[in-house]
């Protein structure tokens, strides 16, 4: 268990090492117009943005999956 967690960690700091790199190139070498159109005009909180985007998507995600829970549950139990 505790090698699972410690590769984990390694991979999710890798991935951010990766990420944040990867970031740094872009603005580094790409025309301000260029990096507007890939990242928006909001181009210091790409990673804030795409973090609450997920977060949104997946409480909809979750409250739709109760919402059908729900409604499975209730029919059965007026069967």
């Amino acid at each position: 268990m505790f090698k699972r967690l410690f590769w984990i960690g390694i991979g999710f700091a890798a991935g951010v090492i990766a990420v944040s790199k990867a970031n740094a190139y872009v603005k580094a070498n790409t025309p301000d117009a260029m990096r507007q159109f890939v990242l928006g005009p909001d181009q210091d909180h790409v990673t804030m943005r795409t973090l609450e985007g997920l977060v949104n998507e997946f409480n909809a995600t979750r409250r739709a999956r109760e919402a059908e829970l729900s409604r499975t549950y209730t029919e059965r139990t007026n069967r």
